[in-house]
């Protein structure tokens, strides 16, 4: 395993993305030897021995989550880290930088479709990482596959960040992003009431938090992708211990995202803006709720699930058993990411048809 690693190490130096996507090609059985021969000191059985390897290459190097107490810094590295690992994108046939010019400011967009000369239906989606980082660039290829794989038109919205921004301001901007969508459906060519709402991590608590405040309005969207979303900010539970150490979103993370999102702006932990497992959750659209096993937020997305169904609303819920919090972000790197992300974008156009 020695000459393994020293090649490993060799390409590292040189690419990340190279050396990831040569790691993704071992066998199974020499990923799990080489993640032990690193040292990786957790057990966890299920997990994709490729992320194994991946979280044991950032320990021997001393990184560890999501965001560090420099809240710029880490915003760099999340940019860095997925141009590292970046490939050839995913070509979509129209690819449109947009500006919206909004009711509380004006903000960046990013517009997918594939197939232009075509009415399609609309997903508006909030990127993640944790209010605090994560942009256009970062959910990029996550955004190509899912126009691609969902037959659907996609806009990518550049909401403002915390802490520079209050979830009121943050979660303001995204519904106005929605209500502008919707009264330019025209323009775009979307089909007839079809225009759901997306978002993974932090942007799934914003697309779960605007799918309650736009109940009843005549741009409430028509259907919801929830995929491994933050939904309480006032709970922990087991999966949060479970998880909370040597992979992708750590205990850490969630106690800055906690401070920045929520203390820093006097927010109550149990506030439906930020917390929407506390929140109205009767008469919303139908809801396809994804979420990752090994994952400190995996509880929070199945109770939120289970919450809907009981209260009338139309819900799919799958768990990635294998994967952990992130993994719409290493398709670039990993088979088995990319495909889990085209399986769950098909499954949810054929979810949101059936229930349109």
């Amino acid at each position: 395993m020695t000459v393994m690693q020293q090649r490993l190490q060799s390409m590292l130096e040189k690419s990340q993305g190279q050396a990831a996507r040569f790691l993704d090609k071992l066998p199974s059985v020499a990923q799990e030897a080489l993640a032990k021969a690193l040292g990786y000191p957790y057990v966890y059985p299920d997990l994709d021995s490729f992320v194994k390897c991946l979280m044991a290459v950032q320990i021997k190097q001393g990184k560890a989550g999501l965001i560090g107490e420099d809240i710029k810094r880490s915003r760099e590295m999340f940019e860095q880290n997925m141009q590292a690992i970046a490939a050839k994108p995913t070509e979509v046939k129209l690819v449109d930088d947009l500006r919206l010019p909004l009711q509380n400011g004006t903000i960046f967009a990013r517009h997918y479709h594939p197939a232009p000369n075509k009415k399609l239906p609309m997903i508006v989606f909030y990127h993640g990482g944790g209010f605090l980082v994560g942009s256009l660039d970062t959910h990029d290829e996550y955004c190509r596959l899912l126009a691609n794989h969902a037959n659907a038109q996609v806009l990518s919205i550049g909401y403002p960040l915390a802490p520079e921004a209050s979830p009121l301001q943050i979660v303001k901007i995204c519904e106005d992003a929605l209500a502008w969508v919707h009264q330019h459906s025209k323009q775009f060519k979307i089909l007839k009431n079809r225009i759901a709402l997306a978002g993974d991590s932090a942007g799934g608590n914003l697309a779960a938090v605007v799918a309650q405040r736009s109940v009843d309005k005549a741009y409430a969207p028509n259907a919801q992708l929830l995929i491994y979303p933050a939904m309480d900010f006032k709970s922990r539970h087991p999966s949060y211990y479970a998880y909370k150490d040597g992979l992708v979103l750590t205990e850490n993370d969630i106690e800055r995202v906690t401070q920045h999102y929520a203390q820093t702006h006097n927010v109550a932990l149990d506030d439906p803006i930020i917390s929407p497992t506390y929140g109205q959750t009767k008469n919303l659209a139908p809801a396809y709720v994804i979420t990752a096993r090994h994952d400190v937020l995996h509880d929070e997305g199945s109770i939120y699930a289970h919450k809907l169904q009981k209260n009338g609303v139309k819900v799919y819920y799958q768990e990635y058993v294998d994967q952990a919090h992130g993994f719409i972000n290493m398709t670039p790197i990993s088979a088995r990411a990319k495909k889990h992300v085209i399986e769950m974008s098909k499954h949810f156009r054929k979810f949101w048809d059936k229930n349109s």
